[in-house]
């Protein structure tokens, strides 16, 4: 895969960091350090930790260092084959060969500051800055308390490289801390087999990107031992919908239902003791745990077995319930009280959101002041958790007659049946109703709604977080000002897979980690070129697999000059041959070497999807004809199409990123290997580059084409002001010691408007290493 060099990357950001000109340092670059620092001040040269490297703790380690000193030994094991030692002291040497991670309550941290007059500067940065200073002598991470030491130490991760056996880091200083205090990520509660990969995403990518809060969806999903047939319910829900291929259940009269939500937990149901290990991992790390438990609306969970409870009680799965039943609450705050007993937070979520069924198809609500009902409802829910000591927040649309507009509306369903809908709470019924002490995620802060929501709320008294936060948020700086503003957070409203967050949710959740911690801000072209350099190392926090490459095997292109069959001149519109390199290129382990021009001057391989008759619409047998640990291939296709996000298709969550073909690895006992392309995940458009610095307008909502989660972006342009960017993707040989024969690249079937080509560039393989000989002969 492919890396960028990183003397070249310490090199210009250092450069840049003297010019004065921060935020610009990681316009086109992978940053240094991201979310990018208050400050950093550079030294020349490295320091390089070795075997004799020792991590340095006091004689009396408390439970946080023991904590840290853990984290530190597992990077270094885990990441770089490092065994460091540990040594307890009582007084830090003027000089050695060390590493020194903790708080200001750590004696060595706090002799540490007070020799380098790092103290008031410490003390400043509050309770999630920290110091991290590289010297010749060592690293040391100084924080004032233990979120601040873990995000040094983050940032401490990300600055170091291995080259060989050796691994270095530049000689620095950073001081830095949070800007908002707010800093949040919202996710569906895991499925079981996604257990593992939660807890490397809290590791290596909240933590590592200084997060600090997850609101986690929860429903019926966790054994409720007060209401088995919630249980009972969420399981034959998600069946219901993944089986008859629905994203969402018929509504009566087909009227709008959405937000379901059975994918939660994978659509089963977890155990006790399992959700407060998972919650147990995230507070390890410092992290706030907000449960939500959606009431009123979205409410699916709660009236599995309670149909008599609903709004419409026609609805084969009813989505509100009735806000003049008491039996409701007893249900909803049972539930409650068993998610609470089991996380037992400072903050529930209470939902509130999309108010959607038909005015006065319920007997007891018919005639009555909507506003009220929602009010009193949301009211009933504030004061119970009040009582116990908890806060509340709220999705806030329905605050706001300028989003969810005045009372009633109308609308209508897709068979054309027209009806009236709750709307907005009328102003003075905020005022007046709604406990301002509830926070509030306001999700309508983009350009389809008006600017002065934000400052409505604001004027209400509520404190807000800016929900559903995306990265092509704008007017960043002014928008924070408003009084009672704490930070945002981005939201994946799917499955929690590794997979599904890889695919859609990395230029939001990277992006909107800098907006939230970071006082320097990047245009968004810039912020997207920025993710996609980072995407290579989160692919291998997040998939937790290090790819041949990377381990720091043998790269060797191929000659592939007699195969291919295309000059590449109109491959794709606006793409010409000259506009590409030849020879070899390199960025970081991996080497491609592309051809001048081979048979009839051939310089790629294309397999074109078209109803074209004599266009060519596969790639036979490129020649390997080897046991490889992988195989490499630097591809393109000719424009740009559809990765939707999955919650678009619930029930199949690959089919939302168009397939544009597949390559077939054909071993030498006839055994096939299929690998699809699929956009957005290992194949990009050859423009896009182009595409983002003209701000090209999405044709599809909420499209993901800004980067591919598992290929990395190389520049194959002659000139750079004329981008040429094709994806180099890994595949990792599912069959080791077994020859691969050759490879075949085709293509989909053509229909209507799905016209593209796949471009095959370069293909080079890792080779198989001897790696027991190589042992051998160094000891000899």
């Amino acid at each position: 895969m492919i890396t960028k060099h990183i003397d070249r990357i310490i090199t210009l950001v250092f450069v840049l960091l003297f010019l004065g000109s921060i935020a610009e340092t990681f316009s086109k670059d992978k940053p240094l350090i991201y979310p990018i620092p208050v400050s950093v001040q550079r030294s020349q040269g490295t320091f390089v930790v070795t075997a004799s490297t020792s991590i340095i703790v006091p004689t009396a380690e408390t439970e946080t260092d023991r904590f840290l000193r853990g984290l530190v030994v597992a990077e270094f094991a885990d990441r770089y084959g490092l065994p460091l030692r540990m040594i307890s002291e009582s007084k830090l040497a003027a000089d050695g060969n060390r590493i020194l991670v903790g708080t200001i309550a750590n004696p060595l941290v706090k002799q540490y500051c007070e020799t380098h007059g790092l103290e008031s500067d410490l003390k400043e940065l509050g309770d999630e800055g920290y110091i991290l200073d590289v010297t010749d002598h060592g690293i040391v991470v100084a924080a004032n308390k233990q979120s601040g030491a873990l995000y040094g130490l983050a940032s401490l991760r990300q600055i170091m490289s291995a080259d060989h056996n050796r691994i270095s880091v530049p000689l620095l200083r950073v001081k830095d801390k949070p800007k908002f205090p707010f800093r949040g990520i919202k996710l569906y509660l895991p499925g079981r087999e996604n257990f593992t990969f939660f807890k490397r995403f809290i590791r290596d990518f909240v933590v590592l990107f200084k997060y600090n809060k997850i609101i986690l969806e929860l429903n019926a999903n966790m054994r409720l031992e007060r209401h088995p047939e919630l249980n009972v319910g969420a399981v034959e829900f998600a069946n219901a919908l993944n089986y008859s291929r629905l994203g969402e259940p018929h509504g009566v009269n087909d009227k709008t239902k959405n937000s379901t939500h059975h994918d939660n937990a994978d659509g089963g149901i977890l155990e006790k003791r399992e959700v407060a290990d998972l919650v147990n991992y995230m507070r390890m790390f410092d992290i706030e745990v907000i449960p939500e438990l959606p009431s009123l609306p979205h409410s699916y969970y709660l009236l599995a077995g309670h149909k008599n409870l609903a709004e419409n009680k026609k609805e084969v799965f009813p989505d509100t319930y009735c806000p003049l039943q008491p039996e409701i609450y007893k249900i909803y705050f049972d539930v409650l009280d068993e998610y609470i007993d089991v996380i037992h937070p400072t903050m529930v979520h209470v939902g509130h959101d999309e108010w959607r069924m038909e005015k006065d198809e319920c007997e007891l609500c018919r005639g009555k002041d909507y506003g009220e009902l929602f009010a009193n409802d949301l009211k009933k829910i504030h004061d119970y958790l009040a009582g116990k000591g908890i806060a509340t927040a709220m999705w806030g649309d329905h605050l706001l007659e300028s989003v969810r507009e005045k009372d009633p509306r109308t609308t209508k369903s897709s068979t054309g049946y027209v009806y009236k809908v709750p709307g907005a709470l009328r102003p003075e019924q905020v005022a007046k109703l709604v406990p301002k002490d509830i926070l509030v995620f306001n999700w309508f802060w983009d350009e389809r709604y008006e600017r002065s929501n934000d400052t409505k709320l604001a004027k209400w008294g509520f404190k807000q977080v800016y929900g559903n936060m995306r990265a092509d948020i704008v007017d960043w700086v002014e928008r924070t000002k408003l009084p009672g503003f704490l930070g945002g957070a981005p939201s994946s409203w799917s499955a929690t897979t590794e997979k599904n967050f890889g695919k859609d949710q990395l230029l939001n959740f990277l992006g909107c980690a800098n907006f939230l911690w970071s006082e320097h801000h990047m245009s968004f072209d810039s912020l997207i070129y920025t993710v996609e350099s980072l995407v290579h190392e989160v692919h291998r926090d997040m998939s937790g697999s290090v790819l041949p490459s990377d381990a720091g095997y043998k790269v060797r292109p191929l000659n592939l000059a007699s195969h291919f069959n295309s000059t590449l001149n109109g491959a794709a519109a606006g793409l010409k041959a000259d506009d590409i390199v030849s020879g070899e290129i390199k960025s970081g382990p991996v080497l491609f070497n592309l051809i001048a021009g081979g048979e009839k001057g051939n310089r790629g391989g294309v397999a074109k999807i078209s109803n074209g008759t004599a266009e060519a619409k596969e790639l036979k047998e490129i020649p390997i004809n080897e046991d490889v640990s992988s195989i490499i291939f630097l591809h393109a296709c000719a424009k740009n199409v559809a990765n939707r996000k999955v919650y678009y298709n619930i029930y199949n969550f690959d089919e939302t990123a168009d397939l544009l073909g597949w390559y077939e690895v054909v071993y030498e006992d006839g055994l096939m290997e299929i690998i699809p392309i699929r956009y957005g995940v290992n194949i990009l458009d050859w423009g896009w580059r182009q595409r983002i610095a003209r701000n090209e307008k999405e044709t599809i909502h909420y499209n993901q084409d800004k980067y591919a989660y598992a290929a990395d972006a190389v520049s194959v342009a002659t000139i750079s002001a004329q981008p040429v960017t094709f994806f180099a993707y890994e595949w990792k040989n599912t069959r080791f010691g077994e020859k691969i024969k050759h490879v075949n690249l085709k293509t989909v079937k053509f229909t209507k408007n799905n016209e593209n080509a796949i471009i095959l560039l370069g293909v080079s393989v890792v080779e198989k290493t001897d790696i027991l000989g190589e042992l051998t002969k160094a000891r000899e």
